[in-house]
């Protein structure tokens, strides 16, 4: 697993529930460090070992931990470099849906040896579609979900989102799109702010 992953997760741990709860993880997994390098590649039982210690440890089911991971990742103003890639892929909501199956390329844009979840979107018709992911780490389509949670907020769309479980070893999320300008959403600038 990237380090960049990683990283993201001690991040989230730390921003989220403090720099104390972090060690106690750190400790728990049993992890020879107390803190992942960005560019070093990581065996993905390490992750997975620390996101089941920080689901333990804050008595909180595994797929909300990652539910919560995935609208940080998006929402959190330490990763606004993130939310502005997610936020090229469209000027609707539903233009980035149909810009996710490009996201892993994207990232390796920026980081060449950064492995992100493969996502394939199906559109059903209706604004309904299906979004399946296959990654390393168990539980990424909940990860997707809170993703997609946060960015639908982003856009100011009214977004109906369920985690369908697992089929033929892929998760799948079933999007129903009920209204693409709810609301105003969050301001976007195509131009980085400056200082």
């Amino acid at each position: 697993m990237h380090g960049l992953i990683n990283r993201a997760v001690q991040c989230f741990l730390r921003d989220m529930y403090g720099p104390d709860l972090w060690l106690r993880v750190v400790q728990d997994a049993g992890l020879p460090f107390d803190s992942f390098e960005p560019m070093l590649r990581y065996d993905t039982s390490l992750t997975d070992g620390v996101i089941a210690s920080a689901a333990r440890i804050l008595n909180r089911p595994r797929e909300a931990l990652l539910e919560d991971l995935g609208h940080y990742l998006v929402s959190h103003h330490n990763l606004e470099a993130l939310r502005r890639l997610l936020r090229f892929g469209g000027v609707s909501f539903g233009d980035f849906l149909n810009s996710l199956e490009d996201l892993p390329g994207r990232g390796r844009l920026a980081v060449p040896d950064l492995n992100l979840p493969d996502l394939v979107l199906q559109d059903r018709g209706d604004q309904i579609y299906a979004l399946s992911c296959r990654f390393a780490l168990p539980g990424v389509g909940h990860v997707m979900l809170g993703l997609l949670r946060a960015m639908a907020d982003d856009y100011g769309a009214l977004v109906l989102l369920d985690h369908d479980g697992m089929v033929a070893g892929v998760e799948v999320i079933s999007i129903h799109l009920a209204d693409s300008s709810h609301t105003p959403g969050r301001r976007f600038d195509l131009a980085a702010p400056v200082g």
